[in-house]
């Protein structure tokens, strides 16, 4: 599943190629026809994103919800489009540019009052200006849970998937098995400001690199990581290859139907990387 960076990126394309413009909308697959109807010939006013919630604001007060799920996926390309090839859910078009939607999770309509609906019912998200970690402390301060379950958990950071997870945990020293209360506040805001950080750059690269400067592949004469979600990582996908920083062996087990993996060498209580 996308994670928050890709999703900000798609905002930001969105805006970039249709805001301001008149748009013309169809549901080849059929599915969101009358929805389609409902934004064909409309003004595409504002684009923006809330952890894994693309959202897309129309000159009648209409929004439209996109969350892409495992299996959505977005083209978006210059004019002219091509004949809608597999299932595309819907497809916009104007200034010169199409984007074509397929197989997302969530593709609907919202009123206004469905849109705060929405972002009250999700977390902080590192990415947007407005987010206040305030209420994901208290939601991680007070819980027994895991912290690795608590940043997959939406209603408490909105926008945090597996990649992100893993890598902000081992960047921080943080066993992923801890339960959220025994967490300081300086740790907690450590980890914030480091999803910050890394997801922003994820945004700006349109990929997710977490290595520091001295782990790259140049900086250690090692091989670049090969891999389908590129980007240079600590513990992601690395079970059972040596840690790029203490050299134990990346472990990786189940949690909540997710592979979750770290250093058990480098993420111990009471210890954090610097």
């Amino acid at each position: 599943m996308p994670e928050g960076h890709t999703i900000h990126r798609l905002a930001a394309e969105h805006a970039r190629l249709f805001r301001g413009r008149t748009v013309r909308a169809e549901s080849p697959q059929g599915r969101f026809a009358a929805g389609a109807l409902q934004i064909d010939g409309r003004v595409l006013q504002e684009a923006g994103a809330h952890g894994k919630h693309l959202l897309l604001g129309f000159d009648d007060d209409r929004w439209l919800h996109v969350h892409l799920g495992i299996y959505g996926k977005y083209t978006l390309a210059p004019a002219p489009a091509p004949a809608p090839v597999g299932e595309v859910r819907l497809r916009l078009t104007g200034g010169g540019h199409y984007a074509d939607l397929r197989g997302p999770n969530t593709c609907e309509l919202l009123e206004p009052d469905g849109v705060k609906a929405l972002h009250a019912r999700l977390g902080p998200d590192p990415l947007r200006p407005d987010a206040d970690p305030e209420p994901a402390w208290r939601r991680v301060s007070r819980s027994r849970t895991s912290i690795a379950a608590l940043l997959m958990d939406q209603s408490v950071v909105a926008g945090v998937g597996n990649i992100y997870r893993a890598e902000v945990l081992f960047r921080q020293g943080v066993a992923p098995d801890t339960p959220g209360r025994e967490l300081t506040r300086e740790r907690w805001e450590a980890i914030w400001a480091d999803l910050v950080l890394l997801m922003t750059d994820g945004v700006r690269a349109g990929r997710i690199d977490t290595v520091r400067p001295e782990h790259t592949p140049e900086a250690m004469g090692r091989p670049p990581r090969v891999d389908d979600h590129g980007g240079e990582v600590y513990v992601y996908r690395r079970s059972g290859m040596p840690c790029l920083v203490c050299a134990t062996e990346v472990r990786t087990e189940a949690l909540a139907g997710r592979n979750l993996f770290w250093c058990p060498g480098c993420q111990v209580p009471g210890r954090r990387l610097t």
